[in-house]
């Protein structure tokens, strides 16, 4: 605990210091000044749980300086002392809860149960204002849920939320909603509770309050609430501090919702904030969109001529392995679909979708190779897409995957078509547990003896051992996604027993797939 003590006289104060051993009271650190006015000062800085004044001082006496502190820390326990038995002193005491009222001279061991009751006092105050705080935190995040929400469905409901909070409702009552998006699913809990804390004590400078709720884990929806119409000075510092406080918690985008007039409209600007993350996508993390910046302009036609060849030109160009093409082509997409306002995410996901897809269907025509683990099945790619963030991450990564396809093929050394044939068959039927040699042999039309005896003398190794290895690279990918129950990845990758696949990927690997699972996801 921290304890203030106010007392004009110098040896008064030292002596009290002295007189007791204030650790065994639970009391940390101890202040001193000499007047009201300096006690005030260090009590707004230092916040003492327990406050030891003497009643009479110059400049301004120990009523007066605690009558001041009464707004400021309404959990801090006072004690008086007093070399006056004034009764008014006394009943004004009183009549600020100060927890006792001792006398000069000062008599150590009523000075320490003094001091001990007070530590309860303050104890019992705060728990009842923790208490009071979650009630009416509980009941605040309720009414930030429902202003997401139709008003005239909820009419009835958001009405008792703002008596039970005592909200003063104008005609002229401000909102304006703002919905922080995060990457993360999982933001550090302590942090964000500070920042949300934080910024309910940062808005009282700007007269406004804020009602919270979190949705769906990403979205962190803010109304705030004025008696006015925000100055744009006020909205310009709530930007800065939601873009300051959420930068540490990772990448994210901030829609503002229009300004409204009258709680029956919040609805209104917390459905104009979700609009504006609609095409957050497409820009920069840490972004702020709103109506103002957000101002749509006609499309070019070339734009939409663009989305509708993109698919067919790009896979023209990587067949016809004009490198050059298909960078152009790219370049072009990012000019169209980056800070674009028009086209939505859905839109120009399906339309990557499509181009990661050439890529493959082109490699399989050319009988480029490829692993499972660069993510190019189907089913990683709607993974990979799923994942972006922001169109950037999108467009880098099929950047990416076409300059690989290049350097492939620049590299390429051509592989025997039966190989290519026998390779591509398991790449498409390797979670098959029934999958066999002679399955395999009939796909290439050769015997089953000759097509091992191929196989060994081609690649070096057996076809068993290809398939196993296939299987094992794929396990060890999807065992890396904790979506994927260990059960699952067995059939998965063609495997109906569970222990024998055990087996086998502690064989390959050295550990057992919960081990490597754990040393995967740290």
């Amino acid at each position: 605990m921290k304890l203030l003590i106010v007392d004009d006289e110098e040896l008064t104060r030292e002596g009290l210091i002295a007189s007791l051993d204030w650790e065994s009271l639970g009391v940390e650190q101890i202040f001193q000044a000499d007047d009201g006015i300096n006690a005030l000062a260090i009590a707004r800085l230092q916040k003492p749980d327990i406050i030891l004044s003497d009643v009479r001082m110059p400049r301004m006496d120990g009523i007066q300086m605690v009558e001041r502190l009464e707004s400021i820390l309404p959990d801090t326990s006072v004690i008086f002392m007093s070399g006056y038995s004034d009764k008014e002193y006394l009943k004004a005491a009183i009549k600020l809860k100060a927890v006792n009222y001792v006398e000069k001279p000062l008599n150590p061991l009523e000075i320490k149960e003094a001091v001990l009751e007070a530590a309860q006092r303050h104890e019992k105050n705060l728990r009842t204002r923790q208490s009071e705080n979650l009630y009416s935190l509980e009941k605040a995040s309720q009414l930030a849920l429902l202003l997401t929400k139709p008003y005239k469905e909820n009419e009835e409901e958001i009405t008792d939320l703002a008596d039970e909070l005592s909200l003063r409702l104008m005609p002229g009552s401000s909102f304006t909603t703002y919905i922080v998006k995060l990457k993360t699913n999982d933001p550090d809990s302590t942090l964000l509770h500070d920042i949300r804390s934080d910024f309910t004590d940062y808005l009282t400078h700007y007269h406004l309050q804020v009602f919270y709720i979190q949705i769906h884990a990403v979205y962190h929806v803010f109304h705030i609430m004025g008696n006015n119409l925000p100055s744009p000075v006020a909205l310009s510092a709530v930007e800065s501090y939601l873009k300051d406080q959420f930068s540490q918690l990772g990448d994210f985008f901030i829609g503002r919702g229009d300004t409204v007039t009258g709680i029956s409209k919040t609805y209104h600007s917390y459905t104009n904030a979700v609009v504006m993350l609609q095409s957050s996508f497409f820009f920069c993390p840490g972004t702020l969109l709103s109506s103002d910046s957000m101002e749509k302009s006609a499309p070019a036609p070339s734009a939409f001529e663009l989305t509708e060849s993109a698919v067919p030109s790009f896979k023209e160009a990587l067949l016809n392995k004009d490198q050059d093409t298909c960078t152009q082509l790219l370049n072009s997409l990012y000019e169209c679909y980056f800070e674009n306002r028009i086209f939505l995410p859905n839109q120009v996901k399906d339309i990557y979708y499509k181009l990661f897809i050439c890529i493959n269907d082109s490699r399989q025509v050319l009988k480029l190779n490829y692993d499972l683990a660069d993510g190019n099945t189907e089913e990683s790619i709607i993974e990979h897409l799923e994942k972006c963030f922001t169109y950037q991450e999108l467009h880098q990564m099929l950047v990416s995957k076409t300059e690989l396809f290049f350097q492939n093929i620049h590299s390429y050394v051509p592989e025997d078509s039966t190989i290519f044939m026998i390779k591509d068959y398991i790449s498409k039927n390797y979670a098959n547990d029934a999958l066999s040699i002679k399955e395999i042999s009939d796909h290439v039309f050769l015997s089953a003896s000759y097509v091992c005896t191929y196989f060994k003398s081609q690649t070096g190794q057996t076809l068993n051992q290809y398939l196993t290895e296939y299987r094992m690279e794929k396990a060890m990918q999807l065992l890396a996604d904790a979506r994927y129950q260990i059960t699952d990845i067995s059939s998965k990758v063609g495997y109906s027993n569970g222990n024998y696949f055990s087996k086998s990927f502690k064989k390959f690997t050295g550990l057992t797939p919960s081990k490597y699972r754990e040393k995967m996801l740290g």
